[in-house]
């Protein structure tokens, strides 16, 4: 399963016949993602397709439908094992504005509940994500800060988080990104995840129960998607925070790597990761 996966990656990211038919259709662009997150709850890679539609340089349209590929840790009471399958497909809107001043992007993001819930693919309802980013650049210094909000927890371009998770939440990061080299950044970035009334975890890294999910103690929300396939509790089991740095290469305009740890200090958690994106236009 996992060749076939990889393989998959490497015909989505690389097959010049896409690249092609996305350059002759004006307006339309064509990018993709691979990226994998390893930490001690396991591993996770994630395949990200996306086909896009600009109306102007400002306004762009987008649809995509994500693949993972998890490698699930042996454990005293588990046997580990690796699990495969799509996510949520989605949809959305993405407006920016330029200025001396400010770059200001606000995107608006809902999904569809087409991943395998019992994988931890998706919750089984629809989901919204609406963030707004703020950069400015300083010479080689690119301060930025976004802040969103949702009824789910995200993957980052710095986390494909273990678990996919229901319910109000309110998100902010920010940091820096400094140019060192002609093709090469450097970025330190905080960040926080603060929720809201009753929320429901599906953990990516073990099986769901038959016996239905785990009713987290109030109070407690360290890890829970390393401790039961599915949880259900109160605000503290979807509240995050921590930080990552990284460093990415940029060899063209349209391609891009990097490389990178981020530290959960709510899960105790700590992640390495690494990427890679494409874009044709």
């Amino acid at each position: 399963m996992s060749k076939r996966f990889l393989f998959a990656c490497l015909i989505l990211l690389l097959s010049p016949s896409l690249a092609l038919y996305a350059q002759e259709e004006r307006g339309w662009t064509f990018s993709g993602s691979f990226r994998g997150s390893k930490s001690s709850a396991g591993s996770i890679l994630k395949l990200d397709p996306t086909l896009g539609y600009a109306f102007t340089p400002h306004i762009q349209t987008y649809v995509g439908l994500p693949a993972y590929l998890v490698n699930q840790p042996t454990t005293t009471t588990t046997t580990g094992g690796s699990v495969s399958g799509i996510g949520n497909a989605y949809a959305g809107l993405r407006v920016g504005m330029d200025t001396d001043e400010v770059n200001f992007v606000s995107n608006l993001v809902v999904t569809a509940p087409t991943g395998d819930k019992d994988k931890g693919f998706s919750t089984g309802r629809a989901t919204a994500d609406w963030t707004n980013s703020f950069s400015h650049r300083f010479s080689s210094i690119t301060p930025f800060a976004d802040i969103g909000v949702a009824n789910t927890v995200s993957d980052t371009s710095f986390f494909v988080r273990p678990f996919s998770s229901l319910g109000l939440v309110g998100h902010v990061d920010g940091g820096i990104v400094m140019n060192v080299a002609p093709v090469v950044d450097i970025g330190v970035s905080a960040y926080s995840v603060r929720a809201s009334g009753q929320q429901r975890i599906f953990s990516k890294v073990l099986h769901q129960s038959s016996s239905g999910p785990n009713q987290a103690s109030s109070g407690k929300g360290k890890g829970v998607f390393e401790t039961s396939g599915e949880t259900v509790g109160t605000a503290s089991i979807a509240n995050d925070g921590g930080f990552s740095s990284w460093l990415s290469i940029k060899p063209r305009s349209r391609v891009g790597f990097d490389v990178g740890y981020t530290r959960s200090a709510t899960y105790e958690l700590n992640t390495l990761f690494f990427g890679t994106s494409v874009r044709f236009k």
